[in-house]
Protein backbone atom coordinates (compact mmCIF):
# COMPACT_ATOMS: atom_id res chain seq x y z
CA UNK A 1 0.00 0.00 0.00
CA UNK A 2 0.99 3.59 -0.52
CA UNK A 3 -0.41 7.14 -0.31
CA UNK A 4 -0.92 9.15 -3.48
CA UNK A 5 -1.96 12.77 -4.01
CA UNK A 6 -4.33 13.06 -6.99
CA UNK A 7 -4.90 16.49 -8.62
CA UNK A 8 -8.53 17.66 -8.32
CA UNK A 9 -8.86 20.62 -10.74
CA UNK A 10 -9.34 23.82 -8.74
CA UNK A 11 -9.82 21.98 -5.45
CA UNK A 12 -7.07 20.70 -3.13
CA UNK A 13 -5.62 17.35 -4.28
CA UNK A 14 -7.26 14.18 -3.06
CA UNK A 15 -5.13 12.14 -0.65
CA UNK A 16 -5.84 8.48 -1.35
CA UNK A 17 -4.66 5.28 0.29
CA UNK A 18 -4.08 2.82 -2.55
CA UNK A 19 -2.65 -0.57 -3.28
CA UNK A 20 -1.24 -2.18 -6.39
CA UNK A 21 -2.21 -5.60 -7.69
CA UNK A 22 -1.64 -7.70 -10.82
CA UNK A 23 -4.51 -8.86 -13.02
CA UNK A 24 -4.13 -10.58 -16.37
CA UNK A 25 -0.43 -9.79 -16.49
CA UNK A 26 -1.05 -6.08 -15.93
CA UNK A 27 -0.34 -3.94 -12.87
CA UNK A 28 -3.41 -2.13 -11.62
CA UNK A 29 -4.23 -0.04 -8.56
CA UNK A 30 -7.31 0.49 -6.46
CA UNK A 31 -8.33 2.97 -3.81
CA UNK A 32 -8.79 1.64 -0.31
CA UNK A 33 -9.59 4.87 1.52
CA UNK A 34 -9.85 8.61 0.98
CA UNK A 35 -7.57 10.40 3.48
CA UNK A 36 -8.23 13.94 2.28
CA UNK A 37 -9.84 14.92 5.59
CA UNK A 38 -6.94 13.61 7.67
CA UNK A 39 -4.49 16.11 9.31
CA UNK A 40 -1.25 16.45 7.40
CA UNK A 41 0.97 15.12 10.21
CA UNK A 42 -1.23 12.03 10.52
CA UNK A 43 -0.95 11.40 6.78
CA UNK A 44 2.84 11.72 6.94
CA UNK A 45 2.97 9.36 9.90
CA UNK A 46 1.02 6.73 7.98
CA UNK A 47 3.25 7.30 4.95
CA UNK A 48 6.31 6.60 7.15
CA UNK A 49 4.74 3.38 8.46
CA UNK A 50 3.91 2.19 4.96
CA UNK A 51 7.55 2.70 3.94
CA UNK A 52 8.73 0.48 6.77
CA UNK A 53 9.46 3.25 9.25
CA UNK A 54 8.32 3.75 12.80
CA UNK A 55 5.82 6.23 14.09
CA UNK A 56 6.85 8.70 16.78
CA UNK A 57 4.65 8.80 19.84
CA UNK A 58 3.10 12.14 20.79
CA UNK A 59 5.40 14.22 23.00
CA UNK A 60 8.60 12.52 21.79
CA UNK A 61 11.16 14.79 20.12
CA UNK A 62 11.57 13.83 16.47
CA UNK A 63 15.30 14.68 16.57
CA UNK A 64 17.75 14.15 19.44
CA UNK A 65 21.09 16.04 19.54
CA UNK A 66 23.75 13.51 20.49
CA UNK A 67 26.78 15.86 20.40
CA UNK A 68 27.45 19.56 19.82
CA UNK A 69 30.98 20.68 18.90
CA UNK A 70 32.30 24.23 18.32
CA UNK A 71 32.96 24.33 14.61
CA UNK A 72 32.99 27.78 12.97
CA UNK A 73 36.51 28.84 14.04
CA UNK A 74 37.95 25.45 13.02
CA UNK A 75 36.16 25.59 9.67
CA UNK A 76 37.48 29.11 9.07
CA UNK A 77 41.08 28.11 9.80
CA UNK A 78 40.90 24.82 7.89
CA UNK A 79 39.22 26.46 4.90
CA UNK A 80 41.92 29.13 4.78
CA UNK A 81 44.71 26.57 5.21
CA UNK A 82 43.42 24.65 2.20
CA UNK A 83 42.70 27.78 0.16
CA UNK A 84 46.33 28.94 0.46
CA UNK A 85 47.59 25.43 -0.31
CA UNK A 86 49.42 24.88 2.98
CA UNK A 87 48.08 21.33 3.20
CA UNK A 88 49.83 20.51 -0.08
CA UNK A 89 53.02 22.20 1.13
CA UNK A 90 53.02 19.97 4.21
CA UNK A 91 52.66 16.70 2.32
CA UNK A 92 50.47 14.41 0.26
CA UNK A 93 46.81 13.80 1.05
CA UNK A 94 46.00 10.89 3.32
CA UNK A 95 49.33 10.90 5.14
CA UNK A 96 48.65 10.35 8.84
CA UNK A 97 51.45 12.61 10.07
CA UNK A 98 50.40 15.40 7.72
CA UNK A 99 46.82 15.25 9.00
CA UNK A 100 48.02 15.30 12.61
CA UNK A 101 50.19 18.36 11.91
CA UNK A 102 47.16 20.10 10.39
CA UNK A 103 45.17 19.14 13.49
CA UNK A 104 47.85 20.67 15.74
CA UNK A 105 47.86 23.86 13.63
CA UNK A 106 44.07 24.09 13.96
CA UNK A 107 44.33 23.48 17.70
CA UNK A 108 46.36 26.71 18.03
CA UNK A 109 43.20 28.51 16.89
CA UNK A 110 40.75 26.39 18.90
CA UNK A 111 42.61 26.16 22.22
CA UNK A 112 46.43 26.46 22.41
CA UNK A 113 47.59 23.85 24.92
CA UNK A 114 50.05 21.03 25.53
CA UNK A 115 50.24 18.06 23.18
CA UNK A 116 48.68 15.79 25.80
CA UNK A 117 45.71 18.15 26.13
CA UNK A 118 45.58 18.50 22.34
CA UNK A 119 45.33 14.71 21.93
CA UNK A 120 42.47 14.62 24.41
CA UNK A 121 40.71 17.50 22.65
CA UNK A 122 40.86 15.60 19.32
CA UNK A 123 39.84 12.11 20.49
CA UNK A 124 36.18 11.12 19.90
CA UNK A 125 35.32 10.53 23.55
CA UNK A 126 36.82 13.77 24.87
CA UNK A 127 36.83 16.07 21.83
CA UNK A 128 36.19 19.77 22.40
CA UNK A 129 35.92 20.96 18.80
CA UNK A 130 35.22 19.59 15.34
CA UNK A 131 38.90 19.07 14.42
CA UNK A 132 38.82 15.29 14.77
CA UNK A 133 35.61 14.67 12.78
CA UNK A 134 36.64 17.11 10.02
CA UNK A 135 39.97 15.40 9.45
CA UNK A 136 38.70 11.88 10.15
CA UNK A 137 41.47 11.21 12.67
CA UNK A 138 39.75 8.70 14.94
CA UNK A 139 41.65 7.88 18.13
CA UNK A 140 44.87 9.89 18.51
CA UNK A 141 47.60 9.00 21.00
CA UNK A 142 49.99 11.58 22.40
CA UNK A 143 52.95 9.64 20.99
CA UNK A 144 51.43 10.02 17.52
CA UNK A 145 51.54 13.80 17.90
CA UNK A 146 55.20 13.60 18.92
CA UNK A 147 55.92 11.44 15.90
CA UNK A 148 54.14 13.98 13.70
CA UNK A 149 56.29 16.76 15.20
CA UNK A 150 59.43 14.79 14.34
CA UNK A 151 58.11 14.29 10.80
CA UNK A 152 57.37 18.02 10.50
CA UNK A 153 60.87 19.01 11.60
CA UNK A 154 62.41 16.72 8.96
CA UNK A 155 60.42 18.62 6.34
CA UNK A 156 61.21 22.12 7.64
CA UNK A 157 63.75 22.86 4.93
CA UNK A 158 61.41 21.85 2.11
CA UNK A 159 58.47 23.74 3.65
CA UNK A 160 60.43 26.96 4.10
CA UNK A 161 61.89 26.70 0.61
CA UNK A 162 58.37 26.44 -0.84
CA UNK A 163 57.17 29.43 1.19
CA UNK A 164 60.22 31.41 0.06
CA UNK A 165 59.41 30.66 -3.58
CA UNK A 166 55.93 32.00 -2.97
CA UNK A 167 56.80 35.19 -1.14
CA UNK A 168 60.45 36.08 -1.82
CA UNK A 169 62.33 36.88 -4.99
CA UNK A 170 65.52 38.67 -5.95
CA UNK A 171 65.49 42.37 -5.12
CA UNK A 172 62.80 42.26 -2.39
CA UNK A 173 62.92 43.36 1.24
CA UNK A 174 63.38 40.59 3.79
CA UNK A 175 62.49 41.44 7.40
CA UNK A 176 64.27 39.69 10.27
CA UNK A 177 63.99 39.95 14.03
CA UNK A 178 64.36 37.74 17.09
CA UNK A 179 62.42 37.06 20.25
CA UNK A 180 62.50 34.58 23.12
CA UNK A 181 60.10 32.36 25.08
CA UNK A 182 60.47 30.59 28.37
CA UNK A 183 60.55 26.83 28.92
CA UNK A 184 58.94 24.64 31.54
CA UNK A 185 61.42 22.25 33.11
CA UNK A 186 65.20 22.19 33.05
CA UNK A 187 66.06 19.29 30.76
CA UNK A 188 66.03 20.89 27.31
CA UNK A 189 69.59 21.43 25.98
CA UNK A 190 68.40 24.58 24.18
CA UNK A 191 67.21 26.10 27.44
CA UNK A 192 69.63 28.69 28.76
CA UNK A 193 69.46 31.81 30.87
CA UNK A 194 69.50 35.04 28.90
CA UNK A 195 67.72 38.32 28.46
CA UNK A 196 64.07 37.41 29.06
CA UNK A 197 61.63 39.37 26.92
CA UNK A 198 58.83 37.62 28.82
CA UNK A 199 59.99 38.90 32.20
CA UNK A 200 60.46 35.32 33.48
CA UNK A 201 63.81 35.79 35.19
CA UNK A 202 63.83 32.41 36.91
CA UNK A 203 63.06 30.40 33.78
CA UNK A 204 65.27 28.90 31.11
CA UNK A 205 64.45 30.17 27.65
CA UNK A 206 64.97 29.74 23.93
CA UNK A 207 65.66 32.39 21.29
CA UNK A 208 64.11 32.20 17.83
CA UNK A 209 64.50 34.33 14.73
CA UNK A 210 61.72 34.97 12.24
CA UNK A 211 62.18 35.79 8.56
CA UNK A 212 59.27 37.59 6.93
CA UNK A 213 58.43 38.98 3.52
CA UNK A 214 57.95 42.74 3.17
CA UNK A 215 54.24 42.45 4.01
CA UNK A 216 54.97 40.60 7.25
CA UNK A 217 54.12 37.13 5.92
CA UNK A 218 56.31 34.57 7.78
CA UNK A 219 58.62 32.48 5.64
CA UNK A 220 61.12 30.77 7.95
CA UNK A 221 61.97 30.40 11.63
CA UNK A 222 65.11 29.27 13.44
CA UNK A 223 65.50 28.27 17.10
CA UNK A 224 68.68 28.99 19.10
CA UNK A 225 69.91 28.47 22.63
CA UNK A 226 68.46 30.88 25.15
CA UNK A 227 71.70 32.80 25.75
CA UNK A 228 72.34 33.50 22.04
CA UNK A 229 72.77 37.20 21.30
CA UNK A 230 70.66 38.79 18.59
CA UNK A 231 73.55 39.43 16.17
CA UNK A 232 74.80 35.86 16.54
CA UNK A 233 71.58 34.55 14.98
CA UNK A 234 72.21 36.39 11.72
CA UNK A 235 74.62 33.81 10.26
CA UNK A 236 71.94 31.14 9.91
CA UNK A 237 69.57 33.56 8.17
CA UNK A 238 72.17 34.64 5.63
CA UNK A 239 72.85 30.98 4.86
CA UNK A 240 69.13 30.39 4.33
CA UNK A 241 68.73 33.34 1.99
CA UNK A 242 71.81 32.66 -0.09
CA UNK A 243 72.03 28.88 -0.21
CA UNK A 244 68.73 27.26 0.72
CA UNK A 245 66.46 29.81 -0.97
CA UNK A 246 68.88 30.60 -3.82
CA UNK A 247 68.39 34.38 -3.60
CA UNK A 248 71.31 36.40 -4.94
CA UNK A 249 70.04 39.97 -4.38
CA UNK A 250 67.84 40.73 -1.40
CA UNK A 251 67.66 43.64 1.00
CA UNK A 252 67.95 42.42 4.59
CA UNK A 253 66.18 44.70 7.08
CA UNK A 254 67.15 44.32 10.74
CA UNK A 255 67.14 46.53 13.81
CA UNK A 256 70.16 48.33 15.23
CA UNK A 257 70.80 45.58 17.77
CA UNK A 258 70.77 42.91 15.08
CA UNK A 259 72.86 44.18 12.15
CA UNK A 260 75.84 45.52 14.09
CA UNK A 261 79.07 46.83 12.63
CA UNK A 262 80.78 43.53 13.39
CA UNK A 263 78.07 41.54 11.61
CA UNK A 264 78.26 43.85 8.62
CA UNK A 265 82.00 43.40 8.31
CA UNK A 266 82.14 39.67 8.97
CA UNK A 267 78.96 38.30 7.38
CA UNK A 268 76.60 40.64 5.54
CA UNK A 269 79.09 42.33 3.21
CA UNK A 270 81.00 39.11 2.37
CA UNK A 271 77.64 37.54 1.44
CA UNK A 272 77.02 40.43 -0.96
CA UNK A 273 73.68 41.30 0.65
CA UNK A 274 72.11 44.73 0.60
CA UNK A 275 70.88 45.86 3.98
CA UNK A 276 68.96 48.47 5.96
CA UNK A 277 69.43 49.05 9.67
CA UNK A 278 69.87 51.97 12.08
CA UNK A 279 72.57 53.58 14.19
CA UNK A 280 72.76 53.23 17.94
CA UNK A 281 72.42 56.35 20.10
CA UNK A 282 76.20 56.60 20.88
CA UNK A 283 76.99 56.60 17.16
CA UNK A 284 74.48 59.41 16.54
CA UNK A 285 76.00 61.38 19.40
CA UNK A 286 79.43 60.84 17.87
CA UNK A 287 78.22 62.25 14.54
CA UNK A 288 76.93 65.37 16.30
CA UNK A 289 80.07 65.86 18.36
CA UNK A 290 82.30 65.23 15.35
CA UNK A 291 80.48 67.79 13.24
CA UNK A 292 79.25 65.37 10.58
CA UNK A 293 75.66 65.99 11.70
CA UNK A 294 74.43 69.54 12.26
CA UNK A 295 71.25 69.76 14.34
CA UNK A 296 70.38 72.96 12.50
CA UNK A 297 69.50 70.76 9.52
CA UNK A 298 66.21 70.05 11.24
CA UNK A 299 65.11 73.64 11.76
CA UNK A 300 62.96 73.51 8.62
CA UNK A 301 62.68 69.78 7.90
CA UNK A 302 62.65 66.46 9.73
CA UNK A 303 64.79 64.27 7.44
CA UNK A 304 68.25 64.72 5.92
CA UNK A 305 70.63 62.40 4.08
CA UNK A 306 74.30 62.65 5.05
CA UNK A 307 77.56 60.75 4.68
CA UNK A 308 80.31 60.35 7.25
CA UNK A 309 83.92 59.12 7.09
CA UNK A 310 83.13 56.63 9.86
CA UNK A 311 80.65 54.90 7.55
CA UNK A 312 82.27 54.70 4.11
CA UNK A 313 80.07 53.64 1.22
CA UNK A 314 76.93 54.08 3.29
CA UNK A 315 74.05 56.50 3.24
CA UNK A 316 72.69 57.81 6.53
CA UNK A 317 69.13 59.13 6.56
CA UNK A 318 68.82 61.09 9.81
CA UNK A 319 65.26 61.78 10.99
CA UNK A 320 63.77 63.85 13.76
CA UNK A 321 60.27 63.00 14.90
CA UNK A 322 58.80 65.86 16.98
CA UNK A 323 56.16 63.63 18.53
CA UNK A 324 58.81 61.15 19.62
CA UNK A 325 60.95 64.00 20.96
CA UNK A 326 58.12 65.29 23.13
CA UNK A 327 57.35 61.83 24.45
CA UNK A 328 60.98 61.12 25.35
CA UNK A 329 61.29 64.52 27.06
CA UNK A 330 58.16 63.80 29.09
CA UNK A 331 59.39 60.37 30.16
CA UNK A 332 62.80 61.74 31.11
CA UNK A 333 61.29 64.46 33.26
CA UNK A 334 58.97 61.97 34.95
CA UNK A 335 61.86 59.60 35.69
CA UNK A 336 64.09 62.41 36.92
CA UNK A 337 61.35 63.65 39.23
CA UNK A 338 60.64 60.14 40.54
CA UNK A 339 64.36 59.52 41.13
CA UNK A 340 64.78 62.83 42.97
CA UNK A 341 61.76 62.06 45.11
CA UNK A 342 63.15 58.67 46.17
CA UNK A 343 66.69 60.00 46.69
CA UNK A 344 65.29 62.84 48.80
CA UNK A 345 63.57 60.24 50.99
CA UNK A 346 66.92 58.48 51.49
CA UNK A 347 68.60 61.79 52.33
CA UNK A 348 65.88 62.47 54.90
CA UNK A 349 66.60 59.08 56.49
CA UNK A 350 70.32 59.91 56.64
CA UNK A 351 69.76 63.39 58.14
CA UNK A 352 67.11 62.53 60.73
CA UNK A 353 68.08 62.53 64.40
CA UNK A 354 66.28 59.39 65.53
CA UNK A 355 67.56 56.09 64.09
CA UNK A 356 69.30 57.65 61.07
CA UNK A 357 70.55 55.64 58.11
CA UNK A 358 74.33 55.58 58.54
CA UNK A 359 77.22 53.78 56.86
CA UNK A 360 78.41 53.99 53.27
CA UNK A 361 77.34 50.43 52.50
CA UNK A 362 73.82 50.83 53.87
CA UNK A 363 73.30 54.19 52.18
CA UNK A 364 74.81 52.88 48.95
CA UNK A 365 72.44 49.86 48.90
CA UNK A 366 69.41 52.12 49.32
CA UNK A 367 70.63 54.53 46.63
CA UNK A 368 71.50 51.68 44.27
CA UNK A 369 67.97 50.26 44.56
CA UNK A 370 66.50 53.62 43.53
CA UNK A 371 68.87 54.08 40.61
CA UNK A 372 68.30 50.53 39.40
CA UNK A 373 64.55 51.10 39.53
CA UNK A 374 64.48 54.30 37.49
CA UNK A 375 67.67 53.81 35.37
CA UNK A 376 68.72 57.44 35.90
CA UNK A 377 72.19 56.99 37.45
CA UNK A 378 73.92 58.72 34.52
CA UNK A 379 72.02 61.95 35.21
CA UNK A 380 73.01 62.42 38.88
CA UNK A 381 76.17 63.28 40.82
CA UNK A 382 76.16 61.39 44.11
CA UNK A 383 78.23 61.92 47.25
CA UNK A 384 77.91 59.18 49.87
CA UNK A 385 79.65 59.43 53.25
CA UNK A 386 79.43 57.50 56.47
CA UNK A 387 76.84 59.97 57.83
CA UNK A 388 75.99 62.07 54.80
CA UNK A 389 74.38 61.84 51.40
CA UNK A 390 73.90 64.50 48.72
CA UNK A 391 72.83 64.40 45.08
CA UNK A 392 72.54 66.87 42.22
CA UNK A 393 71.40 66.68 38.63
CA UNK A 394 73.95 66.67 35.80
CA UNK A 395 72.24 69.49 33.95
CA UNK A 396 74.72 69.65 31.08
CA UNK A 397 74.53 65.92 30.40
CA UNK A 398 70.75 66.03 30.57
CA UNK A 399 70.64 68.94 28.13
CA UNK A 400 73.03 67.16 25.76
CA UNK A 401 70.85 64.07 25.75
CA UNK A 402 67.69 66.13 25.33
CA UNK A 403 69.15 67.76 22.22
CA UNK A 404 69.04 64.33 20.55
CA UNK A 405 65.46 63.57 21.51
CA UNK A 406 63.43 62.21 18.62
CA UNK A 407 66.55 61.74 16.52
CA UNK A 408 67.31 58.46 14.79
CA UNK A 409 69.42 57.49 11.77
CA UNK A 410 68.66 54.79 9.22
CA UNK A 411 71.77 53.42 7.52
CA UNK A 412 71.94 51.48 4.26
CA UNK A 413 74.35 50.58 1.48
CA UNK A 414 71.70 51.11 -1.20
CA UNK A 415 72.20 54.17 -3.42
CA UNK A 416 69.45 56.77 -3.53
CA UNK A 417 68.54 55.98 -7.14
CA UNK A 418 67.70 52.42 -6.06
CA UNK A 419 65.85 53.31 -2.84
CA UNK A 420 64.96 56.89 -1.95
CA UNK A 421 65.36 58.38 1.51
CA UNK A 422 61.67 58.13 2.39
CA UNK A 423 61.44 54.56 1.11
CA UNK A 424 64.49 53.54 3.15
CA UNK A 425 62.95 54.99 6.33
CA UNK A 426 59.64 53.25 5.66
CA UNK A 427 61.46 49.98 4.96
CA UNK A 428 63.14 50.16 8.37
CA UNK A 429 59.82 50.96 10.03
CA UNK A 430 58.30 47.88 8.41
CA UNK A 431 60.09 45.81 11.06
CA UNK A 432 57.00 46.55 13.15
CA UNK A 433 55.29 43.84 11.07
CA UNK A 434 57.70 41.24 12.47
CA UNK A 435 57.07 42.56 15.98
CA UNK A 436 53.34 42.16 15.34
CA UNK A 437 54.00 38.57 14.28
CA UNK A 438 55.86 37.89 17.54
CA UNK A 439 53.00 39.38 19.57
CA UNK A 440 50.52 37.14 17.76
CA UNK A 441 52.63 33.99 18.09
CA UNK A 442 53.51 34.57 21.74
CA UNK A 443 50.30 35.90 23.25
CA UNK A 444 46.49 35.58 23.01
CA UNK A 445 46.06 34.15 19.52
CA UNK A 446 48.53 31.25 19.21
CA UNK A 447 50.45 31.13 22.52
CA UNK A 448 53.80 29.57 21.67
CA UNK A 449 54.70 29.89 25.36
CA UNK A 450 55.20 28.24 27.70
CA UNK A 451 57.09 25.45 25.92
CA UNK A 452 56.61 22.09 27.64
CA UNK A 453 58.87 19.93 25.44
CA UNK A 454 62.25 18.79 26.72
CA UNK A 455 63.85 17.38 23.54
CA UNK A 456 65.54 20.04 21.42
CA UNK A 457 64.01 18.66 18.20
CA UNK A 458 60.51 18.82 19.66
CA UNK A 459 61.03 22.41 20.80
CA UNK A 460 62.11 23.39 17.29
CA UNK A 461 59.12 21.58 15.77
CA UNK A 462 56.75 23.31 18.22
CA UNK A 463 58.03 26.75 17.21
CA UNK A 464 57.77 25.82 13.52
CA UNK A 465 54.20 24.64 14.13
CA UNK A 466 53.30 28.01 15.68
CA UNK A 467 54.92 29.85 12.75
CA UNK A 468 52.78 27.84 10.32
CA UNK A 469 49.69 28.68 12.36
CA UNK A 470 50.61 32.36 12.08
CA UNK A 471 51.07 31.86 8.33
CA UNK A 472 47.41 30.81 8.21
CA UNK A 473 46.35 33.67 10.48
CA UNK A 474 48.23 36.20 8.35
CA UNK A 475 46.09 35.28 5.36
CA UNK A 476 42.93 35.21 7.47
CA UNK A 477 43.67 38.73 8.73
CA UNK A 478 43.95 40.02 5.18
CA UNK A 479 40.59 38.58 4.19
CA UNK A 480 38.77 39.45 7.40
CA UNK A 481 40.09 43.03 7.57
CA UNK A 482 36.65 44.63 6.92
CA UNK A 483 35.37 43.01 10.13
CA UNK A 484 38.46 43.77 12.25
CA UNK A 485 40.10 46.88 13.64
CA UNK A 486 42.49 46.82 10.71
CA UNK A 487 43.26 49.13 7.83
CA UNK A 488 41.20 48.35 4.74
CA UNK A 489 42.22 51.31 2.57
CA UNK A 490 46.04 51.58 2.71
CA UNK A 491 46.16 53.96 -0.26
CA UNK A 492 43.91 56.47 1.49
CA UNK A 493 45.97 56.11 4.68
CA UNK A 494 49.21 56.67 2.78
CA UNK A 495 47.75 59.80 1.17
CA UNK A 496 47.20 61.24 4.68
CA UNK A 497 50.79 60.61 5.79
CA UNK A 498 52.72 63.87 5.95
CA UNK A 499 56.08 62.21 5.40
CA UNK A 500 58.03 59.05 6.18
CA UNK A 501 59.12 60.31 9.60
CA UNK A 502 55.80 61.15 11.22
CA UNK A 503 53.37 58.57 12.51
CA UNK A 504 51.25 56.74 9.95
CA UNK A 505 47.62 57.88 9.74
CA UNK A 506 44.46 55.81 9.62
CA UNK A 507 42.18 56.09 6.61
CA UNK A 508 38.70 57.63 7.06
CA UNK A 509 37.15 54.17 6.78
CA UNK A 510 39.39 52.80 9.54
CA UNK A 511 38.70 55.80 11.80
CA UNK A 512 34.97 55.35 11.21
CA UNK A 513 35.23 51.71 12.33
CA UNK A 514 37.12 52.75 15.46
CA UNK A 515 34.62 55.49 16.32
CA UNK A 516 31.41 53.54 15.70
CA UNK A 517 32.65 50.00 16.37
CA UNK A 518 30.56 49.01 13.36
CA UNK A 519 31.45 47.66 9.92
CA UNK A 520 30.09 49.12 6.71
CA UNK A 521 27.36 46.47 6.91
CA UNK A 522 26.41 47.68 10.40
CA UNK A 523 27.83 44.62 12.17
CA UNK A 524 30.06 44.80 15.27
CA UNK A 525 33.81 45.22 14.66
CA UNK A 526 35.93 42.55 16.37
CA UNK A 527 39.47 41.76 17.34
CA UNK A 528 40.72 38.60 15.64
CA UNK A 529 40.50 36.60 18.85
CA UNK A 530 37.01 37.95 19.56
CA UNK A 531 35.86 37.02 16.06
CA UNK A 532 37.25 33.49 16.43
CA UNK A 533 35.40 33.14 19.73
CA UNK A 534 32.16 34.19 18.03
CA UNK A 535 32.73 31.81 15.11
CA UNK A 536 33.20 29.00 17.65
CA UNK A 537 29.51 29.37 18.59
CA UNK A 538 28.63 28.06 15.13
CA UNK A 539 28.35 24.37 16.01
CA UNK A 540 28.46 21.02 14.27
CA UNK A 541 25.69 18.81 15.65
CA UNK A 542 25.46 15.04 15.63
CA UNK A 543 21.81 14.01 15.80
CA UNK A 544 19.61 10.93 15.73
CA UNK A 545 15.88 10.19 15.61
CA UNK A 546 13.68 7.82 17.60
CA UNK A 547 12.72 6.16 14.32
CA UNK A 548 16.24 4.70 14.12
CA UNK A 549 18.50 5.55 17.04
CA UNK A 550 21.43 3.71 15.41
CA UNK A 551 21.50 6.16 12.52
CA UNK A 552 23.40 9.41 13.17
CA UNK A 553 23.40 12.44 10.88
CA UNK A 554 25.04 15.86 10.93
CA UNK A 555 23.33 19.22 11.35
CA UNK A 556 24.71 22.74 11.70
CA UNK A 557 23.41 25.67 13.69
CA UNK A 558 22.07 28.67 11.80
CA UNK A 559 24.84 31.22 11.19
CA UNK A 560 24.52 34.71 12.64
CA UNK A 561 24.96 37.69 10.29
CA UNK A 562 28.50 38.17 11.62
CA UNK A 563 29.37 34.52 11.01
CA UNK A 564 27.81 34.68 7.54
CA UNK A 565 29.98 37.68 6.63
CA UNK A 566 33.13 36.06 8.00
CA UNK A 567 32.57 32.86 6.03
CA UNK A 568 31.79 34.91 2.92
CA UNK A 569 35.00 36.97 3.24
CA UNK A 570 37.03 33.80 3.69
CA UNK A 571 35.28 32.19 0.73
CA UNK A 572 34.35 28.99 2.57
CA UNK A 573 31.22 26.95 3.22
CA UNK A 574 31.48 25.73 6.83
CA UNK A 575 29.23 22.76 6.02
CA UNK A 576 31.64 21.52 3.33
CA UNK A 577 35.04 21.76 4.98
CA UNK A 578 35.35 18.03 5.59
Amino acid sequence: MYIEAVPNRNSPPAILLRESYREGGKVKKRTIANLSDWPGDLVEGLRTLLKGGRAIAPGVDPVTIVRSLPHGHVAAALGTLRAIGLDKVLGSAGHRCRDLVIAMILSRFAAPQSKLATARAINPDTETSSIGPLLGLGVVEREELYKALDWLLERQGAIEKTLARRHLRDGVLVLYDVSSSYLEGRCCPLGQRGYSRDGKKGKLQIVYGLLCAADGCPVAVEVFEGNTSDPATLTAQIAKLKHRFGLTRVVLVGDRGMITQARLEEEVRPADLDWITALRAPAIRGLVEGGALQLSLFDQRNMASITAPEFPGERLIVCRNPDLARERARKRQDLLAATEHDLAAIKARVDRLRLPLHGKDAIGLAVGAVLNKHKMAKHFDLAIGERSFTFTRKTEAIAAEAALDGLYAVRTNLPEQVLGDAQAVLAYKSLSKVERAFRTIKTGDLEVRPVFHWAAARVKAHVLLCMLAYYVEHHMLEKLAPMLYRETDPEAAEALRQDAVTKAQRSPAARHKEATHKTEAGLPVHSFRGLMAHLATYCRLTATTPLNDKYHFTLYTKATPTQDQAFSLLGINPERTQ
